[in-house]
Formats: structure tokens, C-alpha cells, sequence
């Protein structure tokens, strides 16, 4: 991986504040955050996963769906950066998952087999509060993060905890963990959708979430109305089914 791009960054930083409207998308900010901070030092991979009503981690958003699976095989093996990173509080930073077996012995071999060879956690936080957190893969070696990298992406972490935050005095009328657990809802159809036109368009499940995504923005709708019409009512989309 390469270092943080001063300019990469100021821009992902305008985007996150600009996110924060009226018409918040909650699952668009997610994934938005994840593609960005993936993209801001070149890694391989992005994740994040919130902690619902009981404290308990879930996916909910990924660069691609390679670190989709290896994040559900963290959750279900309860182990890993993520996990380590939200109980502590504390980044998880420039770990080798070649020799990672005595910490993580399920998940560091998983993810291994998966292409990665690094990775790192960022915990979504503010102040003593903690609600997330955000998982970055590299797949090549030499891709340790500078002394100057980390507290760059952990402010970056710090934004998008402070944009959910703000999210929640925006409209006080409903709780952030009653809203949390609505996009976990809201995931589900989103799976169901990618799959559903990734089998109609014979095309992988990524492109698939990438059309649906584009063409939810291109039409200034919710992504998870969007979703719902792939599996309900594809033919009310036009314009999707086509590249």
C-alpha cells in the first residue's frame, strides 16, 4: 500500500461533510466510506462493520465482496482485527497475517487463503464511545502503514463516527442504534438484489452492486428502494439492465 495522499484526503473529508443532508443515506455513507478509504493508500480491500442495539458487531459494508466473506467469518468465528480493534478501542496496526495464527488462528489462515497479507483496524470512536469499526487489507507485501499514516486514518475513522453522530441530532426523533439496526434490516435486500442481478445479467455480484449503487444516485434514490424494486419489480428500473 502506498501513503495517505494529502489530497486524496482533503478530498474524501469534503465528501463525508457533504454526505451529511437532509436526505442522509445511511448504507450509501457506509459504502462510500469503505470504497474511500480503501482507495485513499491503495489497499486491496475496505470493511466496516457497527454494533447494534446490544453491542454486538455486524457487517455492513464492503469495497468488494471477497472482504464481505471474510468479514461474516470474522463475526462467526468471533475473532479478528475488527472485533479487537471496537473491544479495545484502540487501532489494530501492521499486522503480518502470515504469522498472525497465534492471535487470530481461524480467521488470519481465512483471510490468507483469501489473497490478503495485511491488514489493519481502525475503531469508529468518539471520546469513550465506541461504534464501529473499519477494516483495511492489503494484498501485497511491504504494505505496513507509517507512524504518520495511523493517526490519519484514525481521524478518518474519527469523521465518519462524528458523521453518524451528527446523524442522530439531525433527527432526534429516532435513536442511532434503532437507525443502525434499520440498515442492518436494509442490508439484507441489498444481498438479495446484487444476486438477483448479477444471475439475470450473468455478470458478478460486484458489478451487480456497482449498477445498482450508480444507478441509485444517477436517479436521486435510495439505495435500498432501488434494491427492493431488483427483486420486486426489475422491469419499473429501466435503464439497470443494461451496462
Amino acid at each position: 500500500m502506498s501513503g495517505v495522499s494529502a489530497e486524496r484526503l482533503a478530498s474524501i473529508f469534503v465528501e463525508v461533510a457533504d454526505t451529511l443532508v437532509d436526505e442522509f443515506d445511511l448504507l450509501d455513507f457506509l459504502h462510500m466510506l469503505t470504497d474511500r478509504a480503501r482507495s485513499l493508500v491503495d489497499a486491496a480491500a475496505a470493511g466496516l462493520m457497527l454494533a447494534d442495539e446490544r453491542g454486538r458487531l455486524d457487517f455492513m459494508a464492503g469495497s468488494d465482496e471477497n472482504v464481505r466473506l471474510i468479514e461474516l467469518f470474522q463475526l462467526q468465528n468471533d475473532q479478528g482485527p475488527c472485533l479487537e480493534a471496537y473491544r479495545t478501542g484502540q487501532p489494530v496496526i501492521n499486522i503480518d497475517l502470515a504469522s498472525a495464527a497465534g492471535r487470530w488462528p481461524r480467521f488470519a489462515p481465512r483471510a490468507s487463503e483469501a489473497g490478503f497479507r495485511s491488514v489493519h483496524a481502525f475503531p469508529l470512536r468518539l471520546r469513550s464511545q465506541v461504534i464501529g469499526a473499519l477494516n483495511i487489507f492489503g494484498s501485497t507485501t511491504g504494505g505496513d502503514f507509517s507512524a504518520a499514516d495511523v493517526p490519519i486514518m484514525q481521524a478518518l475513522a474519527d469523521v465518519a463516527t462524528i458523521g453518524l453522530m451528527q446523524e442522530r441530532a439531525i433527527r432526534r426523533s429516532e435513536a442511532l442504534t434503532e437507525q443502525l439496526q434499520g440498515a442492518l434490516n436494509s442490508r439484507i435486500i441489498i444481498e438479495q438484489a446484487k444476486g438477483a442481478l448479477a444471475q439475470v445479467q450473468d455478470i458478478g455480484v460486484d458489478e451487480a452492486f456497482r449498477r445498482i449503487r450508480a444507478y441509485a444516485r444517477n436517479h436521486n434514490r435510495r439505495l435500498t428502494e432501488v434494491a427492493e424494486l431488483v427483486v420486486t419489480d426489475l422491469a419499473s428500473l429501466p435503464g439497470l439492465t443494461r451496462p
